[in-house]
């Protein structure tokens, strides 16, 4: 449980580089007179079930995770207090081959579509749904790496454009930031796929906290939001965490995952089984 003394943030250890970067946080903090720990979970469910219990005192959420403990608290309050510049306004494309039959998002209904994980917002909820909401379903292959993880590993996404580019499917759903670092590490070659769908933005991970949390939440997120990446001392940690500055939480931005959430009923046996 935690103390009077610490605040205890949650975290899922999708990556071995997640330890390095709440060590680093953890001892720039306490150089700022807040005393903070951290706890690793296996995955986004067991840390949601935490923070409902109070074992933790903020959680450094996924977009999906955000939507589980809205709904699992029944009431009580949530808040996204912060949020990186990069979790903003982000969007995920369908890719197909260049040299292959389809031309545009209609030619793919029937067809194989790719996808990530089962629970990955932005390599398959959030695109299966616009495909949807563009009048297509496809048969869908999916890449289950990291189950529980909520797409925080690539390789699901990685798995689906190898498939693409095999010819056992006909499209591949990837974040577009992946669609952009593939090419540029050379899996996707130039000129091999192309685009037939982007989907509207849609903001990815914040920290949550639920009724508030204890009074030093109030210094943790100041203390987010005044981070420069100037300051010698943080632009290491914040290179590690993927952002250049903090900003105030939205929660407008996950209106697309939700849409999701309910067509296919992802969260229904999860939430089935919670006390």
């Amino acid at each position: 449980m935690t103390t009077a003394k610490e605040l205890v943030l949650g975290a899922v250890a999708y990556d071995a580089k997640v330890v390095s970067i709440w060590e680093g946080f953890r001892t720039y903090f306490q150089s700022k007179d807040l005393p903070f720990d951290f706890v690793l979970h296996s995955n986004y469910e067991r840390q949601v079930e935490a923070h409902l219990r109070g074992e933790i005192d903020v959680a450094w959420n996924s977009p999906l995770a955000w939507i589980e403990t809205v709904r699992a608290a029944r009431g009580r309050r949530v808040e996204a207090i912060a949020m990186r510049d990069t979790d903003c306004d982000l969007t995920s494309v369908v890719l197909v081959r260049a040299d292959g039959p389809v031309r545009e998002v209609g030619d793919l209904e029937g067809k194989r579509i790719a996808v990530g994980a089962a629970d990955s917002p932005q390599a398959t909820l959030i695109p299966l749904v616009a495909l949807a909401e563009a009048g297509v379903e496809g048969t869908v292959v999916r890449h289950d790496v990291l189950v529980g993880k909520h797409g925080d590993h690539v390789g699901g996404e990685r798995d689906a454009v190898k498939a693409l580019l095999g010819g056992s499917v006909d499209a591949a759903c990837v974040i577009d930031g992946n669609h952009l670092a593939f090419t540029r590490e050379g899996l996707l070659g130039a000129g091999t796929v192309r685009v037939v769908l982007q989907t509207a933005p849609y903001d990815h991970c914040n920290f949550t906290t639920i009724d508030g949390g204890p009074p030093s939440i109030a210094k943790f997120r100041e203390l987010l939001l005044s981070m420069s990446y100037d300051d010698p001392r943080v632009r290491p940690l914040l290179d590690l965490e993927g952002l250049k500055v903090w900003r105030p939480g939205r929660t407008t931005g996950y209106a697309l995952l939700e849409r999701a959430v309910d067509r296919y009923g992802t969260l229904t046996a999860w939430l089935d089984r919670l006390p």
